[in-house]
This record gives structure tokens, C-alpha cells and sequence, in this order.
């Protein structure tokens, strides 16, 4: 894995220095001298990661790193504050200001090497999210960065797993202020409570008496239900070899004990906001992908999505030898409808009569929309008597139970009529199954309509 770090330093030789760490790990390395040179890098999208010095003239990093994390098109690029302030206070700072971590000098090559590693696995997630989610705003959904600028971090469900009562109570008394916050003591429960809650963030001990929490760490990201959601890991002043490992099997971040209460709220805050725009970014892409293969007004799939997969049901049906019969639906004199009440009342009884389509079929079965008023009904293993059998029950439905028009029309009559084909035809595929239950509907229609016709063939 490799990711281009720019490096912020007014200082040459510092930058040379981390550069040839970093060359040295086979990370690409950008420059910067100045916070104006940085913050025009991060705008071109010349980076994934920043390791920026704090002291600079005219930009300090704080102010740097607060100008990245306030601008929609910057805020998701990982940064890490390198500094020789040593104090909590100027962690809480750089924390607060938006870093991802803040690292004094000197550094260890092991500790920088491994928070570069940790972070450019997150930001290759975060640029896939990014990524798919582009389509997402080219048919109109609202992209979620301006969210993601204004998150505040708080709110929050977390567990902490510890099982040192003074410990865990500290923590607790710490976050409630802001979160809302379960504990477990015991391990196994932990695993078991974070698969079935939705929690935003969890902390696990490392120093946990009778069980490894690496292990822990390791256990959650195994998980499905776990594997999106930030571990912060605490641990003792002497457990870096530890936390360098829990780096690497996925943990988010780290506090060393004894805990500074602002730089955990500060911390915990980050991590939960990560999560919240992850969140959006993949809710974004559920989005995109369910607009992609579904019609807008009856919520049933769309035409394009039924095509494909009627293939892959009729291959399988075909290769198994088990029966497939495809229904196609129209209602009659839809066109009245919209000429004579409008075409609010006709988009009324296309959601109504989706409606009714899935309350009258299977789970396994597929109802799409295949055009205007025409709808198509895939039923797998389902021969063409029992086929027969629903789409009559539903024939009648519909022409019995008038429609309700939203739009002061009252209720107005409707009929549908029904085409159907199965497999069953040397060479048969689907365009072969829907042409012979087109053809059956046209005969549907022929005969006087609100009626079911079976292909003959």
C-alpha cells in the first residue's frame, strides 16, 4: 500500500528528514513550506495524507489545519500535527482544530511509519465512498460534505470495554457530558453487545486483565456488524510495540494513560464524526444504486434491472429444470384516466396498484415496471396453473376495490388485463418468454380486456 504525504514544514531540514523516512517506506512524498503552499495542494487533490508542522510564520498549523477541516473539498484528507509542544493543552488544540493526530518530536520512526499506514488505509475507504458517490450527485442527491463540515462529533452512542471499575468510571463520567455511553466488563459480552447495538464509537482497554484486547480489536473488525465502527484503544505510557500493532489490525486511535478528560472528548469527537460522513458517503451510494434499478413512482424495479436479472432467473430456472412463468400487466384505458382527472389521479393509481401487486405475490417473485401503465411479475419456480391462479386473484382484486384519487376525484373504477408465458419451449429464454406473454396480453386486450390470457403455445 502506498499514499502521497505532503509534508508542512518552514524548516528544510525538517522536511528532508521526514521525507527520507517516509521515502524510505515507499510512500510518495510532496513538500510544502508554507500553510498558503499546503492548503493550494490540498485543493488540487495533490495528497492523501498531511503531516504538517505547527510553528510556521504567517500560518501557524493550527490555523492551517482549521482552514482543511472547514472547506467541503479538504475536510476528508487526514492530518497529523508533528511538533515539539508537549503539552495536552496543544493536543487539545490540534485535536479540536480538526487533526487526526498530534505526534511530538522527536519521533520514532516506528509510531510515524505505523499512523501513516493506519490513516492511508482509511482515507483508500473514504476515496472509494468518495468515488462511487460522485454518481450519486449527478442525479441529484445531495452530497454530504457541507453535513460533514458542520458535524460537531457529539451525541453519540459508545461502549467502552473495561474491566477496572475505577477506570471505566473515569470514562464514563467524562463522556457523559456529551455521549451516551454503555460499559462492559467483560469481554465476550463486549463483542457480543457491539454486534448488536448501534454504536458510533468503541474503547477498548488494552490492559484488560484476563483477555487480549488486540484480540478484541482484531474480533470486531472481523465482524460485519462491527467492522465500520471506530475502535479507540487505551493503553499504558510503556505499550507502544501494542498499539503499533493495534494500528495495524485496524484500530482508529489511541490514548495513553493517564488520560487527559479534553483530549479524550476531543478525540472521541473526531472519531464519531468519521463515522457520521463514512455513513452518508455509503447511504449516498445505497441511494444511487437503488435509484439505478427502481422506478421513481411505484418504487417496483425498473425496466433495466428486470431485464438483467429475468436473464440469470430463466438460466438458472433452465439449467435446473425447475418452471418460471412471467405475467405482464396493463390497465385497461389508462389513458382515460389521465385525459379525463388528470395526470396526478393516473400516477395515483400506478402507486396504488404497485401497492396491490405486492401484497398479492411472494417474496421470490419480481414485479417491475416495464413502461407507462405495463408491469411485468417474474415467478420463479411457479408453473403456469398456479401462475394462473394469482393473476386472477389479482384481476379481481383490482376490479373490485376502486381506487382512491388523492386529488378529489373520489374513486374511479379499474381493470386490468393479464398476459402469460412460461418456460418451457426448446431454446426458450427470457426476450422469447416475454414475446410470448406480450403476445398473450395483446390477446387480452383483443378479446374485451379486464381478463387473463395464457400463452397457447
Amino acid at each position: 500500500m502506498t499514499a502521497r504525504v505532503l509534508v508542512v514544514d518552514d524548516v528544510p531540514a525538517n522536511v528532508r528528514l521526514l521525507e527520507a523516512r517516509l521515502s524510505a517506506e515507499y510512500f510518495d512524498v510532496a513538500t510544502a513550506y508554507s500553510g498558503a503552499e499546503a492548503l493550494a495542494q490540498c485543493e488540487r487533490a495533490e495528497c492523501d495524507i498531511v503531516l504538517l508542522d505547527v510553528m510556521m510564520p504567517d500560518m501557524d498549523g493550527f490555523e492551517v489545519c482549521r482552514q482543511l477541516k472547514a472547506n467541503p473539498a479538504t475536510h476528508h484528507i487526514p492530518v497529523v500535527m508533528v511538533t515539539a509542544l508537549d503539552q495536552p493543552s496543544d493536543r487539545v488544540r490540534g485535536l479540536e482544530a480538526g487533526a487526526d493526530d498530534f505526534l511530538t518530536k522527536p519521533v520514532t520512526d516506528v509510531a510515524l511509519v505505523s499512523r501513516v499506514r493506519s490513516l492511508a488505509r482509511l482515507k483508500m475507504v473514504t476515496d472509494e465512498l468518495r468515488m462511487r458517490a460522485l454518481t450519486s450527485r449527478e442525479i441529484g442527491i445531495q452530497a454530504p460534505e457541507r453535513d460533514a463540515v458542520a458535524e460537531t462529533g457529539r451525541n453519540g452512542r459508545i461502549l467502552v470495554v473495561d474491566d477496572r471499575q475505577s477506570s471505566y468510571e473515569r470514562i464514563v463520567a467524562t463522556l457523559e457530558t456529551e455521549h451516551k455511553v454503555d460499559v462492559q466488563a467483560d469481554p465476550n459480552e463486549g463483542l457480543f453487545h457491539a454486534a448488536e447495538g448501534s454504536y458510533d464509537l468503541i474503547i477498548v482497554s488494552l490492559g484488560l486483565s484476563n483477555f487480549d484486547g488486540l484480540r478484541l480489536c482484531s474480533q470486531l473488525r472481523s465482524l460485519e456488524r462491527t467492522r465500520n465502527v471506530p475502535i479507540l484503544a487505551i493503553a499504558e505510557a510503556d505499550n507502544n510495540a501494542r498499539l503499533v500493532r493495534g494500528l495495524e489490525i485496524g484500530v482508529n486511535d489511541y490514548l495513553i494513560r493517564p488520560i487527559d478528560k479534553n483530549e479524550m472528548l476531543a478525540r472521541v469527537r473526531t472519531q464519531i464524526k468519521k463515522k457520521r460522513y463514512t455513513e452518508r458517503l455509503r447511504d449516498n451510494v445505497q441511494m444511487s444504486i437503488e435509484m439505478a434499478i427502481t422506478d421513481a413512482l411505484t418504487g417496483l424495479f425498473n425496466r433495466r434491472y428486470m431485464e438483467t436479472h429475468l436473464s440469470s432467473l430463466v438460466d438458472q430456472a433452465a439449467a435446473r429444470g425447475k418452471p418460471i412463468t412471467v405475467l405482464i400487466v396493463d390497465i385497461d384505458f389508462f389513458k382515460a384516466i389521465n385525459d379525463g382527472h388528470g395526470h396526478d389521479a393516473g400516477d395515483d393509481v400506478l402507486r396504488e396498484f404497485a401497492l396491490r401487486i405486492r401484497k398479492s405475490i411472494r417474496n421470490i417473485d419480481l414485479a417491475c415496471r416495464y413502461g407507462g401503465e405495463e408491469f411485468v411479475i417474474v415467478m420463479p419456480e411457479t408453473d403456469m396453473t398456479v401462475a394462473g391462479m394469482v393473476a386472477e386473484r389479482l384481476r379481481r382484486r383490482i376490479a373490485t376495490e376502486p381506487f382512491i384519487i388523492q386529488q378529489g376525484a373520489g374513486a374511479l373504477e379499474v381493470t386490468i388485463s393479464i398476459g402469460i408465458a412460461a418456460l418451457g419451449q426448446p431454446g426458450d429464454n427470457a426476450a422469447s418468454i416475454l414475446k410470448r406473454a406480450d403476445q398473450a396480453l395483446y390477446r387480452a386486450k383483443r378479446d374485451g380486456r379486464n381478463r387473463v390470457v395464457q400463452d397457447a403455445a
